[in-house]
């Protein structure tokens, strides 16, 4: 994989396992920020209120240094770390996957809920579609109204993302671009007259 890309999922899926009677239901959802996170967990630890234990794991961000496993009263590193290292192993990004689990009143020890909880994990993942997205960066120009073609002509050549663009007194445009493709969009704006950059 290229420094500017990463994997994720598109939609969310499920994966279902059963280990001597308890259930885990595993969700995969794609998300964005930690807000996100937390309204989906919200949102789960309500629907399944009955369940004895809401288990998750989530990934952020294409740098991947954003995560977090959480046990839910399981015993410590059984449940959440399983969980991620499914995320870890898939190497997927922007993810939360939760676990639910109904208690089917046989103990499976440890090592028995390390292998279900990774189980229930990797079913989820293997439901999904995963996607591969860019790491894309954002620039707004500013320029006079006659260089409109110049500016165009480097848009269309460069095809970058037009995600807003203005026309007052000076033309005001944001483009979105792949990583490593920056540069060169901006060593051709570079060039045009008038044109200057908006610092963010």
């Amino acid at each position: 994989m290229s420094e500017d890309t990463y994997k994720t999922i598109a939609t969310p899926s499920e994966g279902i396992y059963t280990e001597k009677r308890s259930k885990f239901i595993a969700i995969a959802l794609p998300v964005r920020t930690v807000e996100e996170v937390k309204a989906h967990l919200e949102t789960y630890q309500k629907k399944y209120y009955d369940a004895r234990h809401v288990c998750y794991a989530y990934m952020l961000g294409h740098e991947r240094k954003d995560f977090r496993a959480n046990d839910n009263g399981e015993p410590s590193g059984t449940a959440g770390k399983p969980i991620l290292g499914q995320i870890n192993s898939n190497e997927l990004t922007d993810i939360l996957i939760v676990v639910v689990r109904y208690f089917g009143g046989i103990k499976l020890g440890t090592s028995g809920l390390i292998v279900a909880y990774k189980a229930a994990a990797a079913e989820a993942i293997a439901a999904a579609t995963v996607v591969e997205k860019t790491v894309d960066e954002t620039v707004t120009v500013l320029f006079e109204y006659p260089f409109m073609n110049d500016v165009m002509r480097i848009v269309k050549e460069e095809e970058p993302e037009l995600s807003e663009q203005s026309y007052d007194m000076d033309c005001r445009m944001t483009l979105r671009i792949r990583q490593s493709m920056m540069p060169r969009l901006r060593a051709r704006l570079e060039k045009v007259e008038t044109l200057r950059f908006e610092e963010e």
